[in-house]
């Protein structure tokens, strides 16, 4: 598994990181027993991923515990959030980190973000919570700042665009993928020289592990004039990715389009089935899609910013 360096953190991680959040949540939102969510993460580090990715809010903290004991701490970049729906405090926060910490059965946490902040909140937040992330990092309990966005509600990047304007988070988790692809220059631009590490979220959802629902978006899409007809096949939109010397599958050309985009890290996939972890894994071995199909995504989609992929 290639690796690269995570921004200003100098953390060296695995260009894919290993998700627990998604539809899949490690298996537990598919009926998987806790035992075979732990089996899945573990899987997924003794095959070389470092960069496990959890939240208080995704019930999965303790899964990471398990999952990971056992392995080298110091080769090992842990994730986690705090949920930020609500009037939360410092307080709340405190007790957020301590709880996240003894779940996960660890001393410190390597990132830990603010979860799914709208921009409504961002300057509360800012004022009232990052004080105290700021103690805890001094602390050694925390070692990096982060901060993730709401996608889904936030398509265009709006909290991002304005927390680029504060030079205290070390790492941004973005939503990017090849149906919305305009954080390049709305947040990538900026991360890039701020060297503020970048985790790709949504790289792969429903619209693009879904033929029907991709026909779906892609009408959508035309209805509102975000995209050319002339330029897309309804029936099959993306299926000119798939050919000998190109992508195996849509998911894999998702992956692949997301991890060699200027500007992104690591990008997150999760699973809670072990034949699926092996696909994925795969992907991130692969080259780039091919340029000629790299730029054609590029101009077929390049007026769509209200769409994640779900």
């Amino acid at each position: 598994m290639d690796t690269t360096i995570l921004g200003r953190t100098g953390l060296e991680v695995t260009v894919m990181g290993f998700g627990c959040g998604g539809p899949s949540r490690a298996g537990q939102s598919t009926g998987h027993s806790e035992a075979e969510s732990v089996a899945v993460v573990r899987a997924a580090v003794e095959r070389g991923v470092n960069l496990i990715d959890s939240s208080e809010a995704y019930g999965t903290e303790g899964i990471v515990g398990q999952a990971v004991r056992g392995f080298d701490r110091s080769k090992l970049v842990l994730s986690t959030k705090k949920q930020v729906r609500g009037q939360i405090t410092a307080a709340h926060v405190r007790r957020s980190v301590g709880d996240s910490l003894r779940r996960i059965g660890t001393d410190y946490i390597d990132i830990y973000h603010l979860h799914a902040v709208e921009l409504a909140q961002y300057d509360r937040l800012y004022a009232e919570v990052v004080p105290v992330l700021l103690q805890l990092r001094d602390e050694g309990k925390v070692r990096f700042l982060g901060i993730t966005a709401r996608f889904g509600a936030d398509t265009g990047h709006a909290m991002l665009q304005r927390a680029l304007q504060d030079d205290v988070w070390d790492v941004m988790m973005v939503g990017f993928n090849i149906l919305n692809q305009s954080a390049r220059e709305r947040v990538f631009s900026h991360t890039m020289e701020k060297r503020i590490g970048v985790l790709i979220m949504f790289a792969v959802r429903r619209a693009l592990s879904s033929p029907e629902r991709l026909r779906e978006v892609v009408g959508e899409l035309i209805e509102r004039g975000e995209l050319d007809p002339g330029e897309v096949d309804r029936e099959d939109p993306l299926g000119f990715l798939v050919h000998e010397g190109g992508a195996a599958s849509i998911p894999d050309a998702a992956y692949r389009f997301a991890r060699y985009e200027p500007g992104t890290d690591v990008i997150l996939s999760g699973t809670g089935n072990l034949d699926h972890l092996q696909a994925n894994l795969a992907s991130f071995e692969r080259p780039p899609l091919p340029e000629a199909d790299r730029q054609r995504l590029e101009r077929i989609f390049r007026g769509v910013d209200s769409v994640a992929g779900n």
